[in-house]
């Protein structure tokens, strides 16, 4: 018997047990390295595809058999997926069973440079805790009220600008670039205390960074080039701090952390508030112009009727499509099922944001839903720290855009041509050609 390789069955199953103990020698912790990872195998894909801004429907059909699903191997870790809004309360919640630490399977990567893992996201208690105790008071309302005004500016400022691109072309402009983009980098920018002129190289390795059709090689080494630059900003800073969060810290805190530590601090900042938020302004406005009565309200209603459609866009949405991979600490049983220790548990917060057992229309944006706890900024000790500060963006940003443009209209009707983006744990839209205005009526 052969298989489509070429290869006798039992020399190709001899192959890949060959190929799965050269991947673990390349670790000296002796665990599997998914840095060298080539490709994600297909059937682990489809909590990552999308029909447009809708999950794929085998997403939905396997939260209906069972919430709680192992949905295969890789480098002979068992995968689990958690696509049920309950279910994935309990894992995001549960601070015992799970670490998020992921060096074990980094390989031979350098964990005090900038080839390690930094931030909130794969670090457990107490480095968590004493991480995020720097960070949160940078993000209380107070703090953040500070920022509103400059937020408005750069709102203005952007909304400007498309209308200059706009009146100096046909007509239309790529909202994706002038606003999605601009916006929250400048944003961030200002927030980090970082200078702008990286604008372009950031932009690719943002959307890099959460791509993974080149499995583990692209995303590791997209997120080393982006904390290297972060990295040599701190040391920069250190010697003459500037006026943002990075200044700040190094002036408060800088003694209890090294160049690494507050380099991959500033790394998580920077993708967690200039990615996201750019693919949830862009796809928020592809939503908008299709549900005009919502838009409508955007410019009219009260301050209530804009928190609503804000949070049904992010349930709806929810660009960041899984959470942070959970290691099971102790073989345990979950809803059910034996989680063995090591296992890998992937929780889907689209699939989560989407389960009919909880909201009376989930695959429609409806502000009907919006009362209904979602999980776009993840739940428990992992929730995004920089929550409020993407929701006052959000408001400010869509608001703006509606006020100002109160005839935004599609300027294609091929969504190929939006180029949404296909196996990105942040999902987005790389163009949005829009005409700003209503085309003049001719007599």
């Amino acid at each position: 018997m052969r298989v489509d390789s070429g290869l006798p069955l039992g020399l190709t199953a001899a192959v890949r047990r060959l190929a799965l103990r050269w991947a673990m020698r390349k670790s000296s912790t002796g665990f599997p390295d998914i840095t060298t990872l080539r490709k994600v195998p297909e059937h682990l894909t489809y909590p990552l595809r999308r029909d447009a801004v809708d999950p794929v429907p085998q997403l939905a059909e396997q939260r209906a058999i069972d919430p709680v699903h192992r949905i295969g191997d890789i480098l002979g870790i068992k995968i689990w997926l958690v696509s049920g809004h309950e279910e994935s309360k309990v894992v995001l919640a549960d601070k015992t069973s799970y670490s998020n630490d992921i060096r074990h399977l980094l390989g031979n990567r350098r964990h005090d440079s900038a080839e390690g893992v930094g931030g909130l996201g794969f670090t457990d208690p107490p480095d968590h805790s004493r991480l995020r105790g720097v960070l949160t008071p940078e993000f209380t309302m107070r703090r953040l009220r500070r920022l509103e005004e400059g937020i408005g500016s750069i709102v203005e400022s952007s909304l400007d600008d498309m209308e200059a691109v706009a009146a100096a072309g046909d007509g239309t402009v790529d909202l994706v670039d002038r606003f999605g983009f601009q916006i929250p980098f400048r944003v961030i920018c200002d927030l980090l205390g970082m200078p702008e002129e990286v604008r372009d190289e950031f932009h690719d390795l943002g959307i890099a960074r959460f791509d993974i059709s080149d499995g583990g090689q692209g995303v590791f080494g997209a997120a080393t080039e982006t904390r290297t630059f972060l990295i040599d900003t701190v040391r920069a800073q250190r010697a003459e701090p500037g006026d943002g969060m990075i200044g700040e810290i190094i002036r408060t805190h800088g003694d209890e952390f090294d160049d690494v530590e507050l380099g991959g601090l500033a790394d998580g900042v920077f993708l967690g508030g200039y990615e996201t938020s750019a693919a949830m302004l862009s796809m928020g406005a592809y939503v908008l112009i299709q549900n005009p009565e919502a838009y409508r309200l955007l410019r009219e209603g009260t301050p209530a009727d804009v928190d609503a459609i804000v949070s049904e866009l992010l349930r709806y949405l929810c660009p960041v499509q899984i959470a942070f991979p959970r290691f099971a600490r102790e073989t345990h049983e979950l809803f059910g099922h034996t989680v063995s220790k090591g296992d890998v548990v992937i929780v889907s917060l689209a699939g989560a944001n989407r389960d009919p057992r909880v909201m009376p229309h989930p695959e429609r944006f409806d502000l009907r839903n919006a009362e209904t706890m979602h999980f776009a900024f993840g739940h428990g000790m992992h929730r995004c720290v920089g929550a409020e500060l993407a929701r006052m963006e959000l408001r400010a940003a869509l608001t703006g855009l509606a006020r100002r443009f109160p005839d935004l209209a599609m300027a294609t009707d091929d969504l190929d041509e939006l180029g949404f983006r296909n196996l990105s744990i942040v999902y987005g839209l790389d163009r949005l050609p829009v005409r700003l205005h209503a085309a003049p009526v001719t007599v």
